[in-house]
């Protein structure tokens, strides 16, 4: 009992990890959105690396193990494209008008950046854009930014179940082993948090309301940690209880093409959106540098 203890503690220290990247995003003027772009890249930079380096080998290492290399690779790609579906399901099943993922005219991107002549004289965003009259530009643009927010967060919390129960069930079968993953797991959140939040407090001007939702988007794990392993445990267990490593194999993949598909249809086009020059490009290497070098380091 008092291993379960601690691989659910690791797994909400983990979780939790998004605050910090509140934190982080807090510390930012709010008129920055070149900080917007960078950051929205840095978070898409670490999933994509985390995703195809560390979460989808994890995951094809033990499927390989259990049904040979050519069944074991198939099983591995089908997990990563089910993730992808998963999600693709979910973000269709929002109506157009409320999804941050449909495409936005030219007059709504420009609303939430100021224009090339006031860059140029320094003039900040916030400056311009400052108390919009309901039903501008600028006010529809905002709550487009609010809903990326949100189902940013709603994403981020799917894929926070069965990386939740990834990190528990490591601790509980290996306590320095779920160390290593949730250090891990925490690193990688932290942007989660970025992502979350910023575009959240960007919109609404609310640190607590950006921090609240951030912080819940990662609290997923726990609550998926703990719900998966009753399940998991009843439906597959056994009389031992043990879970199949293929099906951790299974989850770890479905986790790889969630965060991609996240990455792609969401992440970037926000950081391109935002950016100026090759702000998002330097995000994205900078976030793939980072996870790189705490992967390399643990």
């Amino acid at each position: 009992m008092d291993n379960v203890w601690f691989a659910m503690g690791l797994t909400v220290l983990a979780g939790m990890a998004t605050g910090i990247g509140s934190v982080i995003a807090f510390a930012t003027k709010r008129s920055n959105y070149r900080f917007l772009s960078v950051a929205t890249g840095f978070s898409a930079g670490v999933m994509l690396y985390v995703s195809f380096v560390e979460i989808l080998p994890k995951g094809t290492a033990p499927l390989v193990e259990v049904y040979g290399g050519y069944w074991g690779d198939w099983v591995a790609a089908g997990s990563f494209f089910a993730g992808i579906l998963l999600i693709g399901v979910i973000d269709n099943l929002i109506p157009s008008a409320e999804n941050p993922h449909s495409t936005h005219s030219e007059r709504e991107r420009r609303a939430l950046r100021p224009p090339p002549e006031a860059q140029a004289a320094g003039v900040a965003a916030s400056a311009i854009a400052a108390s919009p009259p309901q039903g501008s530009p600028a006010t529809d643009d905002h709550q487009h930014l609010m809903r990326t927010g949100l189902f940013t967060a709603l994403a981020i919390a799917i894929h926070n179940f069965p990386e939740g129960l990834a990190t528990f069930l490591a601790a509980l079968d290996d306590p320095g082993l779920g160390v290593a993953i949730a250090v891990a797991v925490a690193l990688h959140n932290i942007p989660e948090g970025i992502s979350v939040s910023v575009p959240i407090f960007f919109a609404s001007g609310d640190r607590t309301k950006a921090f609240a939702y951030s912080a819940l988007s990662g609290l997923a794990e726990p609550v998926g940690a703990g719900v998966a392993y009753l399940a998991l445990r009843l439906l597959v267990g056994g009389p031992s209880g043990v879970i199949p490593p293929q099906v951790m194999g299974i989850l770890f993949g479905v986790v790889a093409g969630i965060m991609v598909y996240i990455s792609v249809d969401e992440l970037l086009p926000t950081s391109r959106a935002y950016g100026r020059g090759h702000d998002s490009l330097l995000g994205l290497v900078a976030g793939m540098a980072v996870m790189a070098l705490s992967l390399l380091i643990m």
